[in-house]
């Protein structure tokens, strides 16, 4: 709100009509009142990005191409902030893949998320929570006209589904529902939670598209059992469905995913793939005689190696497919012809399309253009691909382009009424790490207005994972960590993917075993010493923020030295031993450090902030999630409480329904306007005005 001065009014007061004879005089009160008003309006927006012009971008997500390759149904997410909401409102939009016509599909309240076309067209299912159960349910919608209508149970949630090749059915995953004497005991309040005595179980059902007399879509369970399906995909004759299952629901059941099959019409099922450790993504091929799936071969590990295989489709032994470039393949599709199989995969700071020949031929990238290819989405005939791309400049939209050749044509603008403030420039920079072994990457972005030769505060951003890693994405979107608003403020900002990360390949992913915050931590400091070297980060003015593990990374780091002037820890892992012992995912840190904390006591207090936390002086700002089970809430409580008691200057945010990863857009916006505003307050450089030419 604009403050303004009495004086401005003071000749104009609406209670006091003047006299006739001073309108001339009226209408220049009124004019001069109005110019200062505009002023002083046009002085308290934005001239440039902020956490709060960014909150409103739209995200694009899933896509599905139509089976004759003539529209693209995309989905699009609005941030909601008015009054009481919070929250991305996803609905469905459709686009011809001429360009010629673009319109929304779906309206209202409740989002509609996983949009798939029936194989003739003529529906396009969805998933949502509209009806008054409040459960996610799929709903058909013919595209030639009407409402959309549910089709599966509303007893509990639906996961993933796909339609079946004659159109006839969908497939589904749906948790088992609450018994009588369970809803009885939540109303009477005797509810009481036994750990792990009754898992929520997934298992694999069908509904047939068309209802019966009275109405309804007859539904058939498939399978039952003491397991959790995760995913499923249909033979082409229609009669079987290969799935996926882990042992249990839990996220740290991880290592356990084995492939079945069961008629699409009921019967036993029959074990295809059980191997010790993570067998996923089963896709049969064209001819319906080979299954392609993803495994790590026994070898579980969280930093993961895993292959492409196929084998025959009733079961037998499974022939390796050549490594791709990453080895953590995302199958799509087949190609029309049997030969090759698309996946997904990051590719260092891009991620791609691929074609990954079953001769044993390597891969070859389809999306050859550096940036983000993402959810894309096929033909029915295989020779068209639409997804949604980005990189650095260019806002996430909607593209198509043929498999053989792909050369991307842009169909959306979904954020044509967005801000086009000046972008501070990004470009990837590298660096060798200290120990020589590995060339290190990262993206460097700018101060908005840079000139060269002038160096500005650097803030240091650390991805999570650790296997995460720094892509080509829009830097300008709404994030907890805004980009453009940290170089519209005077930073340049380095983004470095250090041992650890994906894209690089498994034994890169892998270099940072029984090594959390040592090789890392040098590959870390080596790219700040890079950008101080190329003139661009000021010595003196360094700040350090990372979520999760770059959480940890960052807690870490300001045990290790006092060269930061602020640190901001986000979800961070602080105590790797209470941690083990609270977490959803109890087998992570022995599987990165080779055993339990009381087999290996050493280690973990070697690699834990908590231990090393004395010496600590960076003044340290820690934000956390109340509703997080990944990394929970006490990680950061122990670590706000330590600095306190050792006179750190700290402070300790807590945003209440919040997950691992935040979710709704006010808290959002509120993250990166407090962690700029941390920087802001104990940075205090005349580098930040240096960096835009001011004294």
């Amino acid at each position: 709100l604009v403050k303004f001065s009495p004086a401005v009014f003071s000749n104009l007061t609406l209670s006091d009509p003047m006299p006739k004879k001073n309108h001339s005089l009226t209408r220049q009160v009124t004019l001069s009142a109005l110019m200062l008003l505009a002023g002083a309006v046009a002085a308290a927006q934005p001239k440039g990005w902020t956490p709060e012009t960014m909150i409103s971008f739209k995200r694009v997500g899933e896509t599905a191409l139509s089976p004759d390759g003539k529209c693209v149904v995309y989905a699009v997410s609005t941030p909601v902030m008015a009054g009481e909401k919070s929250e991305f409102l996803t609905h469905l939009w459709l686009v011809s893949t001429d360009g010629k016509t673009n319109y929304p599909l779906t309206r209202g309240e409740k989002s509609c998320t996983n949009p798939k076309f029936s194989p003739d067209g003529q529906y396009l299912s969805f998933a949502s929570a509209r009806g008054k159960e409040g459960k996610n349910q799929l709903y058909l919608l013919r595209l030639s006209g009407g409402e959309a209508e549910p089709v599966t149970p509303a007893k509990a949630d639906v996961g993933t589904y796909a339609w079946s090749p004659d159109g006839q059915r969908l497939a589904f995953v749906m948790a088992d529902s609450l018994t009588f004497q369970q809803e009885k005991d939540q109303k009477e309040k005797r509810d009481v939670r036994v750990v792990d005595a009754r898992p929520d179980y997934q298992h694999l059902y069908t509904v047939a598209i068309r209802a019966d007399a009275g109405g309804q879509h007859s539904v058939k369970r498939l399978t039952t059992g003491d397991f959790h399906v995760t995913e499923m995909a249909w033979s082409p004759d229609g009669q079987t469905l290969a799935f996926a299952h882990q042992q249990s629901p839990s996220a740290d059941a991880w290592p356990t995913s084995d492939l079945s099959a069961v008629p699409a019409d009921g019967g036993d099922r029959t074990s295809l793939v059980a191997t010790k450790g993570s067998d996923i993504i089963p896709l049969y091929s064209p001819d319906g005689k080979w299954l392609a799936f993803v495994s790590d071969e026994g070898k579980p590990t969280w930093a993961r190696r895993a292959d492409v295989y196929v084998m025959p489709a009733g079961g037998g032994t499974p022939r390796k497919l050549a490594p791709t470039l990453d080895q953590s393949p995302g199958l799509l599709r087949w190609s029309a012809n049997g030969a090759e199989i698309y996946l997904a995969e990051a590719n260092q700071t891009s991620r791609g399309v691929f074609a990954l020949p079953v001769n044993g031929n390597p891969p070859r990238l389809l999306t050859r253009q550096p940036g983000v290819f993402t959810n894309a989405s096929f033909s029915q005939d295989g020779k068209t691909v639409a997804c949604v791309f980005a990189d650095v400049e260019t806002p996430p939209d909607v593209c198509v382009g043929p498999t053989t050749d792909f050369k991307p044509r842009k169909l959306t603008a979904v954020n044509a009424g967005y801000p086009s403030y000046p972008l501070g420039k990004t470009e990837l920079i590298s660096w060798k790490s200290k120990d020589g072994k590995y060339d290190i990457e990262g993206l460097l972005t700018y101060p908005v207005g840079y000139r060269k030769g002038k160096p500005c505060p650097l803030i240091l951003n650390i991805h999570g994972g650790p296997a995460g890693v720094f892509s080509r994405s829009y830097t300008a979107g709404g994030s907890i960590y805004p980009i453009q608003a940290f170089a519209q403020a005077g930073y340049a900002v380095l983004r470095p993917n250090p041992r650890g990360s994906g894209g690089y390949g498994a034994d890169f992913r892998a270099a940072n075993l029984n090594d959390w915050g040592f090789g890392d931590y040098d590959d870390l400091m080596a790219g700040v010493d890079q950008t101080i070297a190329m003139g661009v980060a000021h010595p003196d003015s360094l700040c350090v923020t990372g979520w999760s593990y770059g959480g940890y990374m960052t807690s870490m780091i300001i045990t290790k030295t006092n060269r930061f002037k602020a640190a901001m820890v986000g979800a961070g892992v602080t105590n790797l031993v209470s941690f083990n012992g609270t977490a959803d995912i109890p087998s992570f840190i022995p599987d990165y450090f080779g055993g339990d904390f009381w087999d290996r006591p050493e280690v973990y207090t070697k690699h834990s902030a908590m231990f090393h936390v004395k010496g600590v002086r960076t003044p340290t700002q820690i934000i956390h999630g109340e509703a997080d089970v990944r990394v929970p809430l006490s990680q950061g409580q122990e670590l706000y409480t330590a600095l306190k008691r050792l006179g750190v200057k700290t402070e300790m945010i807590v945003y209440p329904r919040t997950p691992h990863g935040p979710q709704e857009p006010k808290f959002i916006e509120d993250i990166g306007q407090r962690t700029l505003g941390w920087f802001d307050t104990h940075l205090r450089h005349p580098a930040a005005s240096m960096a835009q030419g001011k004294k």
